[in-house]
């Protein structure tokens, strides 16, 4: 039995602990170390205190190696810069153990959006709700899951007729659209015409490509028109709106079924890249970390590895990890992974798929 001084030594550490930033919902175990946990919790002072802080441990075991985004199913139309590929086994390891079948998985920096993708056209969620403010994305994702498949079957047709050359993807480059479905068009050529896949202002096209075929390099007319035609069939399982990142953050942030996948332009402590490869490149981080901190659902967050960004996250009570990938000169570095658990009880989901995030938030609260 722990005598007196024991036991409140013990009931001081938790109070150091909050004084360096760290919260109970900042601990992570490896699942193995789980049972000795458990066979420990007896000689605690406070076990009842304990288990909640038990019950919102992550479970995530090291990765040692980058992923072969070779081995990752491609489903998204887009070479998009700061992609995700690389991180697909790890937002499912992650949602396995959120327990996410019946949960409604929020990508607000859409994007390229394979997190999203990826868990609708795997059931790992019951809904997939994206959310992309560029104009031109934005166009390319509601073509594909909001007009009618007479629009979607017009941009398949035009993707594998469109020949390759310079004179011609300036023209359709020069273009100003008078529809969605042409500015979707315009788009995916930008998009797989410019270097590195980046549409943002003064980016170049491509000139040697890959094996040397200039333009033509990342233009597969058939896959791409596959890849649309494969995520039209996935209507009824993902909700799209351009719409600002914090709005929609903020329209799921009481749901407790809610798992939010953030992916941010990369412009915390002082980066570049994200004010280079992105039109909407503005984002207030310490705002972002402050406001997810208060949303009831789960939440996993990508970033570079920077000083700046481990102290938002700490102050703010999130759990941090370190994991390796590589960058497009092929070598091995670290990215940040950072976790929030979910809170509160869980969420009633729909079983009919909603055409809007309002009407989704709505069946959501009727449900209730």
């Amino acid at each position: 039995m722990p005598d007196g001084t024991a036991l409140n030594g013990r009931k001081k550490r938790p109070q150091g602990l909050d004084t360096k930033a760290v919260s109970c919902a900042a601990i992570s175990l490896d699942e193995g170390c789980r049972v000795g946990l458990d066979g420990m919790s007896t000689t605690l002072a406070d076990n009842d205190a304990l288990q909640p802080s038990v019950a919102a441990f992550t479970t995530f075991s090291p990765v040692e190696k980058p992923t072969n985004v070779a081995q990752v199913r491609q489903l998204s139309p887009f070479r998009y810069p700061g992609g995700k590929t690389w991180l697909v086994p790890e937002v499912k390891k992650w949602l396995k153990s959120q327990h996410g079948e019946g949960a409604i998985f929020i990508e607000p920096f859409a994007g390229g959006a394979m997190a999203g993708l990826t868990t609708a056209a795997e059931g790992l969620c019951k809904q997939v709700v994206l959310g992309e403010i560029d104009e031109d994305v934005a166009a390319v994702w509601h073509v594909i899951f909001h007009v009618p498949r007479s629009d979607v079957d017009w941009l398949c047709r035009q993707i594998r007729a469109f020949e390759v050359n310079l004179t011609k993807v300036k023209e359709v480059l020069d273009t100003h659209p008078s529809s969605l479905r042409t500015r979707a068009f315009r788009t995916i050529v930008k998009n797989r015409v410019q270097r590195g896949g980046i549409m943002a202002a003064g980016a170049g096209l491509v000139k040697e490509g890959e094996a040397g075929k200039g333009l033509r390099s990342r233009w597969y007319p058939d896959t791409l028109a596959k890849r649309i035609e494969a995520l039209f069939q996935l209507r009824g399982k993902i909700t799209f709106e351009k719409k600002d990142a914090f709005e929609m953050i903020r329209v799921f942030a009481q749901n407790p079924n809610a798992r939010f996948f953030v992916d941010p332009p990369y412009t915390a402590g002082g980066k570049r890249a994200g004010s280079r490869l992105y039109n909407h490149n503005d984002v207030d981080h310490e705002a972002l970390f402050g406001l997810l901190a208060t949303v009831q659902g789960a939440v996993m967050l990508t970033y570079d590895d920077a000083p700046e960004v481990r102290s938002m996250a700490a102050r703010h009570g999130f759990h941090v990890e370190a994991i390796p990938m590589k960058n497009t000169h092929h070598e091995v570095i670290r990215e940040l992974l950072i976790f929030k658990p979910a809170t509160g009880e869980d969420a009633l989901v729909p079983n009919q798929a909603p055409t809007t995030i309002a009407a989704l938030v709505t069946s959501i609260q009727t449900a209730a």
